[in-house]
């Protein structure tokens, strides 16, 4: 068998399947997005793609700050809603039955039932030609529950259920190969 040519495709797999949180005056949101990676490390940036129609894209832009939660199967409900319902038409956190909690360094509400998240500042939103704009955010604080974490206090993919997005499906985080430390 050979390689075949095929029409360009948004296909690195697998995706984040990652619920970004916002709020701004008296409105908040949550947006499933899988248009979602970490673009710097120093200092640590994240950058999401999000449709200008979009409800929290207003929300982020007017506010200056957003959280990413990276959902476990527990979430797989609220992922698929928040991806498929506006915010426009209902509470989020209300109608699924989620906990807003405070974060330590922005206003807009965590997910409490989400194992890790990153506490986000707007950076820049770059308007690009096409369906999506690309938010750039300075991730200002990380949340996690103890139980996702490893012996050495750092967060365990696997302990955490993170879910990825990949071909129209979720799918539960893959196994362990190997450790490469230099």
């Amino acid at each position: 068998m050979g390689k075949i040519n095929m029409d360009p495709q948004p296909i690195l797999l697998p995706l984040p399947a990652v619920l970004a949180s916002c709020a701004h005056e008296d409105q908040r949101s949550i947006i499933t997005l899988a248009w979602a990676g970490i673009v710097s490390s120093m200092p640590p940036r994240i950058g999401l793609g999000i449709r200008p129609q979009r409800f929290s894209y207003n929300l982020i832009a007017a506010s200056g700050e957003f959280a990413v939660s990276l959902p476990d199967e527990n979430l797989l409900e609220a992922v698929h809603v928040c991806g498929s319902k506006s915010g426009r038409e209902m509470d989020k956190f209300k109608e699924l039955g989620l906990t807003p909690i405070r974060g330590k360094e922005i206003t807009a509400p965590l997910i409490g039932e989400a194992p890790v998240t990153l506490e986000c500042k707007l950076d820049r939103i770059v308007e690009m030609d096409g369906s999506h704009h690309l938010f750039i955010g300075e991730i200002v604080n990380l949340v996690a529950d103890e139980k996702v974490l490893n012996e050495e206090g750092k967060i365990d993919p696997q302990k955490a259920g993170i879910i990825t997005f990949g071909g129209g499906n979720y799918w539960r985080w893959g196994s362990f190969l190997e450790s490469r430390k230099p």
